[in-house]
């Protein structure tokens, strides 16, 4: 099959000729996030120093150690009721 021309106009594409508005943009600027379990990160970002509770270094689903935050038995009545019968 044979791709399609361009259309003669599409507003994807057109650039503007126009600078980017002056004054109303947020500094970027070199970023360090500290985690809770001592990695510290280096990235770009609008905020220059950042305090997370959680990484990939420390997450479970990264690390592949699994734990079940329990809210009034909630998983152990889960796994309870949708265990398999034994006869």
């Amino acid at each position: 099959m044979r791709a399609r021309p361009a259309p003669a106009y599409c507003p994807l594409l057109v650039t503007s000729r126009e600078p980017m508005k002056q004054g109303i943009h947020p500094e970027y600027v070199e970023a360090i996030i500290h985690c809770a379990c001592g990695n510290v990160l280096r990235t770009r970002s609008t905020k220059k120093d950042m305090h997370i509770g959680i990484c990939s270094r420390c997450h479970p689903f990264f690390t592949g150690q699994a734990k079940y935050v329990d809210t009034a038995g909630r998983v152990e009545r889960f796994q309870k009721r949708y265990a398999k019968k034994s006869k």
